[in-house]
């Protein structure tokens, strides 16, 4: 069946006022005009269809493709379009999907303190006190985006004794880039009730100083203490960073997302901009798996035309490799551990995995070291051996894992034969590799990130960034999935460029294999005739530029059903 359905997947705007195609062409033609909305033409098009890889010309009609094809077998689509949209020699492909973020994050760090791409850990800290010093007294000072590896003074987390001298009076929260631990101050701790008695809770950690004090560095579920009591915030605050997510993910060339675990509160505002038309692209849901009762209770929906679709159940196993949480099968190699599991306990799991089969969910399980993996893909198969098949909706379930960053080969071979989908990251690797070769030494580097494996071994493996995590900018995981570089084009030992991918599956990756991966490939994915017409356009060719050029490609439009949702008037 997967085999099949794998070589399946692998076999408003600018009216231009110059036309490409002559008058005297469109008047000689003999062949009635064909009706469309809108004609995309001129410019380099990439269908990520096997059979028809490059096009010259795709018409529209009613948020449709109803033609993909050469120049000299278009006119009638000119003739016949209510307009025409010059590329002016941009190139276009199919939309791009960001196959795991968090969109509601996503806005809302447009409107926090955001510490991403700060060098130091000095002026990070330099950056926090400026924030700071405008929160009024008793009020939280909140951001996130932090990340220890990339500074060049001091690679180490940061403690509340690195905030407390100018935030006393104000109770801090900050995550650090990863989303799963963060640093609090001693004023957040106190309002907390953590002290050097409080124990660690299942799932997650409180670190501390020889004498059992807190240092300020939590890391999993030891978070939801201070979540626990920050300030509430209303339906119209999260409904405008949803909105403002869609922005960003526009501006970016995004044209899909999936959200991989978003609350059930989030859900419902998503859900009225949905009904009110409000959707400036599509996202495709799971909710995390503490509230599961509720999807169970109310089941799937896809609305808007397909642009809201709830159909997952975010699962969480592990930690993340910079904060030494993701569960490995042996200890680091810089600490005397093996890191934790059990955000989600076995006990916990189970049930829901049954009801998954029953409704014909799809499962999405957070897991990035190799025991965490392990033990995940025996949960999925005792599920399944548990619960006689003709009692599950469907038998294609697409079960992914999402991150699965250190996979031995064994593993690999299981994904494939269990039919899992592989949801990565790629500028994760990127990122951590810089203390990847010390976290896990050489050795285990070899099949860390193992993009090209897993898609030789016929696993359908989708792209994401995992923002607000990362950037969430298209060009980077592209560039990302074909060099495993960093962003100025260094590598170091231990990055295996071997393990990247060519270009044609770094598209794949982010269109027609997303699609698959939400059980839309019938509708998204290729530029084909009959689909959505989602498309990402950029001034610059990934296909066939210097990697460093597509870092500094521009995004001439994105569109979504036919219609352009952002458009960059300064690169068209």
């Amino acid at each position: 069946m997967f085999s099949t359905a794998l070589s399946r997947l692998i076999l408003k705007g600018f009216i231009a006022t110059v036309a490409f195609v002559s008058h005297d062409v469109l008047a000689q033609t003999s062949e009635p005009c064909n009706s469309s909305d809108v004609v995309f033409y001129n410019g380099v098009i990439y269908t990520a269809d096997d059979n028809n890889w490059q096009a010259e010309v795709v018409a529209v009609k009613n948020g449709r493709i109803t033609f993909v094809g050469k120049e000299v077998d278009a006119a009638a689509w000119h003739c016949g379009a209510e307009k025409r949209i010059d590329l002016k020699g941009s190139t276009l492909f199919p939309g791009f999907t960001d196959s795991h973020q968090h969109l509601e994050g996503i806005g809302k760090r447009t409107r926090t303190l955001s510490l991403f791409g700060i060098p130091t850990l000095k002026q990070t800290v330099a950056e926090i006190k400026s924030f700071a010093q405008n929160v009024p007294d008793g009020e939280w000072v909140l951001g996130r985006g932090w990340i220890e590896r990339e500074w060049q003074d001091e690679q180490r987390f940061l403690t509340a004794a690195d905030l407390d001298p100018f935030t006393q009076n104000k109770p801090l929260f900050m995550p650090r880039a990863d989303g799963v631990s963060a640093v609090v101050n001693s004023k957040a701790l106190a309002l907390a009730g953590v002290t050097k008695n409080t124990p660690d809770p299942e799932g997650g950690k409180f670190e501390r100083y020889d004498d059992g004090t807190p240092t300020g560095y939590v890391l999993a579920t030891a978070m939801d203490f201070f979540r626990d009591i920050l300030p509430p915030e209303s339906d119209q605050y999260i409904q405008d960073n949803l909105k403002r997510g869609m922005q960003v993910n526009v501006s970016q060339g995004w044209t899909a997302t999936h959200d991989a675990g978003m609350k059930w509160r989030e859900v419902q505002q998503l859900k009225q901009l949905a009904n009110n038309d409000e959707m400036l692209h599509r996202v495709y849901i799971a909710i995390p798996i503490s509230e599961s009762d509720k999807l169970f209770q109310n089941g799937a929906e896809k609305l808007a035309g397909g642009l809201f679709h709830l159909n997952g159940i975010k699962v969480f196993i592990d930690g993340t490799l910079g904060s030494r949480g993701a569960a490995l099968l042996a200890p680091y190699s810089d600490a005397d551990h093996s890191g934790f599991m059990n955000r989600t306990t076995k006990d916990e799991l189970m049930p829901v995995l049954e009801l998954a089969l029953k409704q014909g969910f799809q499962v999405m399980t957070h897991v990035i070291g190799d025991r965490a993996l392990y033990s995940t893909l025996n949960w999925y198969e005792e599920a399944w051996e548990a619960l006689p098949k003709a009692k599950w909706k469907t038998d294609d379930l697409r079960w992914r894992l999402e991150h699965a960053q250190i996979i031995p080969p064994k593993q690999q071979d299981r994904l494939a034969q269990m039919n899992i989908v592989a949801s990565m990251q790629p500028s994760h690797a990127i990122g951590d590799l810089n203390f990847a070769p010390s976290r896990l030494g050489y050795s285990r580097l070899e099949y860390a990130y193992p993009w090209k494996p897993l898609v030789d071994k016929g696993v359908v493996l989708v792209g994401g960034s995992d923002a607000p995590v990362e950037v969430g900018d298209p060009r980077i995981e592209f560039y990302a999935a074909i060099t495993r570089s960093r962003l100025n084009g260094t590598q170091d030992k231990g990055w295996h460029p071997e393990l990247s991918l060519s270009r044609e599956d770094a598209l794949r990756m982010f269109t027609l294999w997303p699609a698959y991966a939400s059980f839309q490939e019938d509708s998204l994915g290729s530029i084909e005739v009959g689909k959505y017409a989602d498309f990402s356009v950029f001034d610059t060719n990934f296909m066939t530029a210097e990697p460093a050029d597509i870092l500094k490609a521009n995004v001439v439009m994105t569109v979504v059903n036919g219609n352009v949702v952002f458009e960059n008037l300064k690169h068209h």
